[in-house]
């Protein structure tokens, strides 16, 4: 998804943390498939503490990739190409899993870069704290969206009307009935505002004034990974298939 650069050089610390949440993306995905589709039980990783694991990464993920759109001259066709890229793994998905990929990673990445392609010139007003902090906020206010309601649970919780959730279209926002189902799954809230922070947070990254150690590559591997994130997300699942496929069946 591209490298990251501010000015002359690599924000190679970010590239590596990019690296390093791609990578245990293709772990969640690889035990996934391990007892989902070849039915091996693989407890341990089904906890539920490894699904708050599974949300750090795919949120630093997910963070990093909204930094990375303050680098793009055309982050409207980066979209439009990305959410192309997760339409086919909508469609090809049923072949080898009973539960389809309706909105995932690329998914929502695709069309979260389009919304901030297309609404960088507003989002330019804002000051760097002023839109990070913002959108941090907005990001905490619409984790439960799933649950029904906006607000902190517990503190004060602003229910959504329950018809809303039995539409059947609005799966995209994090709106869906009890039977809605992907085997990936990122819906634009609370999600977006996270990508949203991290195009806040781009603003510092690129302007060169985040502590020197972010810019220099401390592991050329791990950085490499992290600019090629799109080609190894893509790829992985069906190597994946394949290597399970020789071993289990």
């Amino acid at each position: 998804m591209g490298e990251i650069k501010s000015k002359s050089k690599r924000v190679g610390l970010l590239d590596e943390l990019r690296g390093f949440a791609i990578l245990c993306m293709v772990v969640y995905h690889a035990m996934y498939d391990l007892k989902y589709i070849f039915g091996v039980d693989v407890p341990i990783f089904f906890d539920g503490w490894f699904n708050v694991i599974r949300d750090i990464f795919a949120g630093m993920f997910i963070f990093i990739s909204g930094t990375v759109c303050r680098y793009s001259r055309n982050n409207i066709k980066r979209g439009a190409q990305c959410f192309f890229l997760g339409m086919i793994i909508t469609f090809v998905t049923p072949f080898f899993s009973a539960v389809p990929v309706m909105f995932g990673i690329l998914h929502f990445l695709g069309i979260s870069m389009m919304i901030f392609g297309l609404c960088e010139k507003i989002l330019d007003y804002l000051p760097a704290l002023v839109g990070f902090i913002l959108f941090i906020l907005l990001f905490v206010l619409t984790w439960d969206v799933q649950k029904g309601f906006i607000g902190i649970g517990g503190l004060f919780e602003w229910y959504l009307p329950r018809k809303a959730y039995d539409v059947g279209v609005l799966f995209p926002f994090g709106i869906h009935s009890a039977s809605f189902q992907s085997s990936d799954y990122f819906p634009l809230f609370p999600w977006l505002f996270l990508f949203l922070a991290g195009s806040s947070f781009g603003i510092w990254a690129k302007d060169g004034v985040l502590p020197k150690f972010f810019y220099p590559v401390h592991i050329r591997w791990l950085a490499a990974v992290g600019r090629n994130t799109i080609w190894i997300y893509l790829l992985h699942q069906p190597v994946v298939y394949l290597i399970f496929s020789l071993i289990f069946r």
